[in-house]
């Protein structure tokens, strides 16, 4: 049965669909990964498309049901995979709500800006309605900075949950996107590639 995490955030430009994309391109060598995407863009489905191109890359299968059929579309995948991650819309509805409450954990991407935190309100509130852990993801961060001071002072003090690891503002994960692959595929020794396996591995310590 698949530990299946949902990244959530109904602020575009978060990372959101990039993160998930790199999380299953760094599992996907020693797990069996699917990919689930019911963001309207469809971002991740073209980056799956991507990666078909490349025979040497770990397999990932990639579904993007949704609406009516995707209740069972989500019992399918956990059955026959490891690890199922979502990519879910950037607004809250059915959708949305029926994959958070799927999720064993649900990851919320965010740009160390108050207006991303902002964002994170609702899909933070819909995770704790739904009884669903949720931790924030810093991502495209600078390594220092009175903005970043600031956005983590205010998640402390509103006493919500923040992994430890952060994604720097690192053209590596684009390049790696562009390519239908992960960074720690195109760039394994880099510091991206690093940053990004210290929060897989973080992630791993909270969902087994």
């Amino acid at each position: 049965m698949a530990v299946v995490i949902t990244v959530a955030q109904q602020k575009g430009g978060a990372g959101k669909t990039t993160l998930a994309a790199n999380l299953a391109a760094a599992l996907a060598g020693r797990r069996r990964v699917a990919l689930l995407d019911i963001d309207p863009q469809r971002s991740l489905a073209r980056w799956h498309g991507l990666r078909a191109l490349h025979k040497t890359a770990a397999p990932i299968l990639l579904s993007d049901v949704s609406g009516w059929r995707l209740a069972a579309e989500l019992d399918r995948l956990r059955k026959d995979h490891d690890v199922l991650i979502v990519d879910s819309p950037p607004h809250i509805d059915t959708d949305a709500k029926l994959a958070v409450r799927s999720a064993d954990l649900v990851l919320v991407p965010l740009q160390p800006s108050p207006p991303d935190l902002w964002a994170a309100e609702g899909t933070l509130k819909l995770a704790a309605s739904e009884k669903r852990p949720a931790r924030l993801v810093l991502n495209r961060a600078p390594a220092a900075g009175k903005l970043r001071q600031q956005v983590e002072a205010d998640i402390a003090r509103r006493g919500d949950l923040m992994l430890a690891a952060t994604l720097g503002n690192r053209a590596g994960f684009a390049s790696a996107f562009a390519q239908g692959l992960g960074v720690t595929e195109t760039a394994p020794k880099s510091v991206a590639a690093a940053e990004l396996l210290a929060l897989l591995a973080e992630i791993e310590g909270i969902v087994g």
